[in-house]
């Protein structure tokens, strides 16, 4: 993501990436908040949520801005497939007009994992 310009963790258990999604039902209460982040639930008066606008019901955060304040992060997305979900990221570089969205950085996980070689399909063989 080279539009990233501060550091991330990536949530090691399922029990942090659960902790850190559940702030997407407090965030999406306040409208002000919601409009700045383009934080949206379904269903909306003008239709189905679409990038650069993250759907708060059919995401799960996988890494979170490092330093509080950041304000960035990575999520699964659920929209695009259930099985195999899109990878976005938050940009609160993309424009002025519009200072933050959310934009594709895999079309599937299995590619995100793939482009970050964690499949282990260029892994050395071990040895004894």
């Amino acid at each position: 993501m080279p539009w990233f310009h501060d550091p991330l963790d990536f949530l090691g258990s399922t029990e942090q990436m659960e902790r850190e999604s559940q702030s997407l039902d407090r965030l999406i209460q306040d409208h002000e908040t919601a409009e700045l982040f383009r934080f949206a639930r379904e269903p909306t008066a003008t239709g189905p949520v679409e990038l650069p606008w993250l759907d708060v019901d059919r995401a799960f955060f996988i890494a979170i801005a490092q330093y509080a304040g950041d304000d960035t992060a990575i999520a699964l997305d659920y929209r695009a497939s259930s099985s195999d979900p899109r990878v976005v990221a938050s940009d609160v570089w993309a424009s002025s007009a519009a200072p933050y969205a959310w934009r594709t950085v895999a079309e599937t996980f299995s590619e995100f994992v793939a482009e970050l070689r964690l499949d282990g399909a260029d892994a050395e063989p071990a040895t004894d």
